[in-house]
């Protein structure tokens, strides 16, 4: 006899209803859990035996050699958008960068 069911008939013998009504609900779920348990182990071993891994079935893609540049601009909406110099000089790496920018009395807080 388990434990749970010992110490329900025992609660009730006495005549402590409130804690042989616990006692019975712990011998129930004591009883259910076990149930589970044996239930888990044996889908386990249905499921996954005589099972052999299968080899992928898919090719692998073939992938083209990607264009790290492209002279084609295309917009959100899928159209190409076309570039037309606009004589204005372009900036180049090589070029410096002032270290500090030219002070004015205009950018300065005042207090």
């Amino acid at each position: 006899m388990s434990e749970h069911i010992k110490k329900f008939v025992d609660d009730l013998s006495v005549g402590n209803n409130a804690e042989a009504g616990e006692a019975f609900k712990d011998a129930l779920r004591a009883k259910v859990a076990d149930s589970l348990d044996q239930a888990r182990v044996d889908i386990a071993g249905k499921i996954f035996s005589d099972v052999e891994a299968q080899p992928h079935s898919d090719p692998k893609p073939a992938v083209t050699d990607p264009n790290p540049e492209t002279d084609v601009i295309i917009d959100t909406q899928g159209q190409e958008v076309q570039i037309e110099p606009n004589g204005n000089e372009q900036p180049t790496p090589e070029q410096e960068v002032p270290a500090e920018a030219p002070v004015n009395d205009e950018s300065q807080p005042t207090t």
